[in-house]
């Protein structure tokens, strides 16, 4: 399989970040948890509760789509909820595979009700992140859903990307 350049997209606690490093790690590519390159007032916010905004947004996004582009091939776990976003991280970039980690809001809020000290803060946060969701289209992305073990999610997420390669 040649070099790619995916990003791993869907609503916090969707699996993007362990479903990406198993996608980097079946590939031999290098992974970035978009979480990490949060500025420090957006993890405040985010601790706090408060849903970022476009704003917000704005800088990370750009930072993410550099790190694309000093890469040959990676993968990248953002959330990427509006067509914006994922427009902004296709910059100069236009062969990004876009994987979009699909489940529903009681899925996805058992998994955070699950999670020790994560900054993401509560259900209203989740619940504005389902509110803020443009899904992806099939033909923007590979549709992946969530139910099932983490492997078995691994192996529907990897398929699909060996599929465009074909």
């Amino acid at each position: 399989m040649k070099a790619k350049k995916i990003l791993v997209m869907g609503v916090s606690g969707c699996g993007k970040s362990t479903v990406g490093q198993a996608i980097a790690r079946a590939l031999s590519l290098p992974f970035f948890d978009g979480d990490d390159y949060h500025p420090p007032a957006n993890v405040s916010k985010m601790r706090q509760g408060i849903p970022l905004d476009d704003e917000d947004r704005a800088d990370w996004l750009a930072t993410l789509n550099r790190l694309y582009l000093e890469h040959d091939a990676a993968v990248i776990a953002c959330s990427a909820l509006k067509p914006e976003y994922r427009e902004r991280l296709r910059r100069n970039n236009e062969q990004l595979v876009v994987v979009y980690l699909k489940g529903d809001f009681d899925t996805i809020w058992s998994r955070h009700q699950k999670r020790a000290n994560h900054y993401f803060n509560g259900e209203a946060m989740l619940r504005s992140q389902f509110e803020a969701l443009t899904e992806p289209s099939e033909s923007e992305a590979l549709h992946i859903p969530i139910d099932g073990s983490l492997d078995a999610v691994v192996e529907r997420a990897l398929s699909a990307i060996k599929e465009t390669n074909a």
